[in-house]
């Protein structure tokens, strides 16, 4: 009885630790070839985030007489005041510092995106109130506005979806680990007082009674 309640003892643990390993080996495994899903659609939208703004700038490019006569205004001679190339490299800067921070080193704290939300919004401001973007169409809205909207998205969506999913799987793998290593933790050393010696059995005191009881019957045989 107490063998079979041992081995379906044995059986039951090793049935709950068989997934418990397995959620740690796919964790491990995840970990060690590519980023997190969502770490990886931040890394998507700061892509898209130079996308657009390279669209925008090149559609700009084209309305306001020809894309090549424009890069020769706005690059070869570029003005601070009239030119829209630097909200381009604005958004390249972004791109280059994001990437490289939160793919390439995959970085887990919010440093890095705190730098470029807070450069791009500091010359976004200044751009605005010094130049003349705003006589300018509406690109002289759209880009600037645009390009500090996405700044802005790019830091919630680090600081409010990728950080704290992270490290609610990092704390969930870390307590499947302590639970994997609870079982192979052995009992501390047993004290003096813990030993103790088995209780006698009924068969062995009747041997004894038998054998003490064997020299009266022999004197009683002696004597009739």
């Amino acid at each position: 009885m107490d063998s079979r309640c041992s081995s379906s003892a044995g059986g039951g643990y090793s049935i709950n630790s068989t997934p418990t390993s397995t959620r740690m080996e796919s964790f491990e495994a995840g970990e060690k070839k590519c980023i997190s899903d969502v770490r990886r659609t931040f890394c998507l939208f700061v892509t898209f985030d130079l996308l657009f703004i390279t669209l925008l700038w090149i559609i700009e490019l084209n309305v306001n007489g020809g894309i090549q006569s424009q890069l020769e205004r706005e690059v070869l001679h570029y003005d601070y005041h009239a030119s829209f190339f630097d909200i381009f490299v604005l958004a390249v800067f972004r791109f280059a510092f994001l990437i490289l921070a939160y793919a390439v080193c995959r970085l887990r704290h919010w440093w890095a995106i705190a730098i470029t939300t807070a450069v791009s919004c500091a010359f976004l401001i200044v751009k605005v109130i010094l130049s003349k973007l705003l006589s300018q169409g509406a690109f002289g809205y759209l880009l600037p506005i645009i390009s500090f909207v996405l700044a802005w998205i790019e830091t919630w969506l680090l600081d409010f979806k990728v950080l704290p999913q992270e490290n609610e799987e990092l704390n969930r793998f870390q307590s499947l680990m302590d639970a994997e290593r609870a079982p192979l933790m052995g009992p501390g050393p047993l004290s003096d007082g813990q030993f103790y010696s088995p209780p006698e059995s009924v068969a062995d005191s009747d041997e004894e009674l038998d054998d003490k009881h064997d020299p009266e019957k022999d004197l009683i045989q002696q004597l009739t």
